[in-house]
């Protein structure tokens, strides 16, 4: 496969800008205000409509959506009924009540990882493996680096918090916060 030379320096300049992002630090003032919403978060996760909708999830993931992998969740559109469900249901409902300008993303997955609820359709069907999702399940909040959301194209920093059912991590809910809105 041959690349046209811009297209080769195209490409080498988004990486270096990205490794840029990721290697920025927050100032003190911007982490503090993270904090504050990684508590707020925790009271979305304390959702009854998420709660319920995790359980159930683990209980009996649909037959539709048990038949989905990585492969075949990158060819559904925003707009297949399948995905469509995951921003209709009540947890997903639950997310959209509480969306702000400073939130770019948020989803709900199953202790397995599967999609459960979000926003909008994520790049990722499943986020078992990744910190992400592992650490929430472990019962701890997790902040990742600042980064460009594949999904959203945004600059932002993921943080995850456990979706618990008493007091057990039984999914993870992962909220995107815009870098730009979160800066003083």
């Amino acid at each position: 496969m041959n690349l046209h030379p811009r297209t080769l320096l195209a490409a080498a300049l988004a990486a270096a800008f990205t490794a840029g992002l990721q290697g920025q630090t927050l100032s003190s003032a911007t982490q503090a205000k993270i904090d504050g919403q990684i508590r707020e978060i925790a009271t979305w996760a304390a959702d009854p409509a998420i709660v319920e909708a995790v359980r159930a999830h683990n209980a009996s993931v649909p037959t539709e959506q048990a038949r989905l992998d990585q492969d075949k969740w990158r060819l559904l559109t925003v707009i297949d009924p399948i995905v469509r469900g995951f921003t209709k249901n009540p947890a997903g409902q639950a997310l959209k009540a509480r969306k702000t300008d400073l939130i770019t993303e948020a989803f709900v997955s199953d202790a397995a990882g599967f999609k459960v609820a979000f926003l909008s359709k994520t790049t990722n069907w499943s986020h078992a493996g990744k910190p992400k999702h592992d650490v929430p399940m472990a019962g701890k909040t997790w902040q990742g680096p600042v980064e460009v959301d594949e999904s959203s194209g945004q600059q932002q920093v993921q943080v995850a918090v456990p979706v618990l059912d008493g007091g057990k991590p039984i999914g993870s809910l992962v909220v995107g916060l815009s870098v730009t809105k979160l800066s003083p």
